[in-house]
């Protein structure tokens, strides 16, 4: 019997007979499964790497718009300002919170010339700086204009055919009475979700305040945190230390018709990359199988001068890890690559008004990318091993003698 070496013997074997220039179908087999697979592996890094990229980029849009949890009372009366809460939570959330900011909310009618358009008055603090501001600026905090700015959204500016520093009227409804006031057009932004940008015009909080006769009075506070991983405990905290009538609520649960959405993504993703390497798997199987069933004769041979059943399996499990390694290597190339090229240069354009975006966003988790690669890898390894149990039933006569 013909000592062998398997470690070193069985890899050069499944090298050579992989890459071997002699015409053989065994070339063009290996090199079709290792596209094959690199396609697969692309697709899922590039899956991946969209849908972070649409999750974050919407999230990140609704809660720079609206903050992350809102406090409001439980009858949604109106609540009156309290800085001793606010500044309890802040020293209490260990810089959870990035800030508290007090809003009301009223619905108008502006008006610009002969055009008239319902929207709803966002009232801020003028320090607070306006989101997605595309042209223009941010609220001016001086005594002297403190009442007279007016950030409007593109949408609507060209609706109604407003130009920056044109004067708008906006008619609010109190109680049994109509009062007029007129504001500035100093700026104005852009967020891409339609129903905020044809609905929402943001003015200082003090216009609204002074319409109610009361400047103590708000609707509740905006709270921002620094990350929203936290955002369910913040609330559970800031909820604990609030008065018995105000209630805190997460922008998730607020608007749940977005983050349902964004939620449906998760699920789409994880259907894709389950395909995606079902794909791969199956094709490095049929790939195993091809390549075993064009061998037979050199498995007759090597079973006659004394090779194992184990050696001849480790032959072609190597021969399978050259195919599954060079194609998960080659695919996370492209993969990685091709999401970079999005990043930097945004070459694929998306309708806004379906999917809130104007360029498809990418965004890259190393440890992600890292996790489903070598996932794909020991998966692909415990399925080569079920090809290769049917090199013990091939008989070394019967192996040499096929043609």
């Amino acid at each position: 019997m013909i000592k062998i070496t398997p470690l070193s013997t069985a890899f050069q074997i499944a090298k050579k007979i992989s890459f071997q220039q002699k015409k053989s179908y065994t070339s063009i087999i290996v090199k079709l499964s290792i596209i094959a697979t690199a396609i697969s592996v692309a697709a899922i890094i590039l899956t991946l790497s969209m849908v972070n990229g649409f999750q974050e980029h919407i999230s990140n849009k609704v809660f720079s718009f609206w903050g992350h949890i809102k406090i409001e009372s439980v009858s949604g009366e109106p609540l009156v300002q309290n800085d001793t809460i606010v500044n309890q939570l802040l020293q209490s959330s260990q810089n959870q919170i990035k800030s508290i900011t007090p809003f009301i909310s009223q619905s108008t009618v502006l008006s610009f010339q002969q055009e008239i358009e319902g929207v709803v008055a966002k009232g801020l603090s003028a320090s607070v700086p306006i989101p997605f501001l595309v042209k223009g600026r941010q609220l001016n905090n001086s005594k002297d204009s403190l009442m007279m700015e007016i950030v409007l959204s593109d949408a609507i500016a060209k609706k109604l055919n407003i130009q920056l520093n044109e004067y708008v009227k906006l008619y609010f409804l109190n109680k049994t009475s109509v009062q007029q006031r007129k504001f500035k057009v100093v700026g104005l932004y852009h967020t891409g979700i339609q129903d905020y940008d044809q609905q929402f015009v943001m003015i200082d909080i003090k216009s609204l305040q002074q319409l109610q006769n009361n400047f103590s009075t708000i609707d509740g506070y905006t709270v921002t945190l620094h990350d929203a991983l936290h955002i369910d405990e913040q609330k559970n905290k800031i909820q604990a230390q609030l008065p018995h009538n105000w209630v805190s609520t997460t922008i998730p649960n607020y608007y749940p018709q977005i983050f349902d959405w964004i939620g449906v993504q998760t699920t789409n993703r994880n259907v894709a990359i389950t395909i995606m390497l079902l794909i791969a798997i199956v094709n490095l199987i049929t790939c195993l199988f091809i390549l075993m069933l064009e061998r037979i004769p050199m498995i007759g041979t090597l079973t006659a001068i004394g090779a194992s059943n184990g050696f001849i399996r480790q032959v072609f499990i190597y021969q399978a890890s050259i195919i599954c390694w060079s194609g998960v290597v080659l695919g996370s190339i492209i993969g990685i690559g091709l999401s970079l090229l999005q990043q930097h240069f945004g070459w694929i354009q998306l309708d806004e008004t379906a999917y809130f975006v104007k360029t498809l966003p990418i965004k890259m988790v190393p440890i992600q990318i890292i996790s489903i690669l070598l996932g794909t890898v020991v998966i692909s390894y415990i399925s080569f091993l079920l090809p290769t149990l049917w090199t013990k039933r091939i008989s070394p006569a019967a192996a040499i003698r096929f043609d």
